[in-house]
C-alpha cells in the first residue's frame, strides 16, 4: 500500500516503481450481499456434489431459488478456486504393453544421400493405400505409389 502523506507525488512513485498509477490507486471493490449468499450456496452444493460442473451447479441453484447464469456461476467459481473433480487425461503416462523403440539415428551423421531411408503408409477413407519412400539426407520422396484396394 503506497502511504498518501508520503511527499512525493503518488504519480512519480509510480514511474519510479514502474506501475501504472491506476494500478497503484485501485481499490477493489466489495464483493456484494447477493454474491455472497450465491458462493454459500455454490459451497454447499460442492462439498455434497464435488463432480457438478458449472451448468449443474447453475441449475441446483435454479432449483433452490435462485436467478443466476451460468458466466456468473463460472466467474463465482473462478473466484472460489472451486472446480469439478473428474478423471483428467492421463497422456504423458504410456500404456505398460506398449514397446518402446530405440531411436537408431542418435548420435549418427547423415552426410550424403542414400545412407538412410524411411518408409511412410498412409491409409486413405478405407479404400486406398499411399507407401513413399523418402530419402532423409535431402528430406525428399525418392518413390510413391497408390494403390486402389478392393473391398
Amino acid at each position: 500500500m503506497i502511504d498518501r502523506t508520503y511527499p512525493l507525488s503518488i504519480t512519480r512513485r509510480a514511474e519510479l516503481l514502474d506501475l501504472s498509477r491506476s494500478s497503484v490507486c485501485y481499490q477493489p471493490a466489495p464483493t456484494s450481499e447477493s454474491d455472497l449468499t450465491l458462493m454459500a450456496a455454490m459451497d454447499e452444493i460442492h462439498l455434497t456434489y464435488p463432480f457438478y460442473g458449472m451448468r449443474r451447479i447453475r441449475n441446483e441453484l435454479r432449483d433452490r431459488g435462485f436467478v443466476v447464469g451460468r458466466g456468473h456461476v463460472a466467474t463465482l467459481m473462478r473466484k472460489m478456486g472451486v472446480q469439478a473433480l473428474y478423471p483428467k487425461r492421463r497422456l504423458s503416462l504410456p500404456h505398460p504393453g506398449h514397446r518402446i523403440y530405440p531411436y537408431l539415428l542418435r548420435g549418427r551423421d547423415i552426410a550424403c544421400a542414400g545412407e538412410v531411408w524411411a518408409a511412410d503408409v498412409e491409409r486413405h477413407e478405407a479404400l486406398s493405400y499411399r507407401v513413399e519412400v523418402k530419402g532423409l539426407h535431402r528430406r525428399a520422396v525418392a518413390a510413391a505409389r497408390a494403390k486402389l484396394r478392393a473391398a
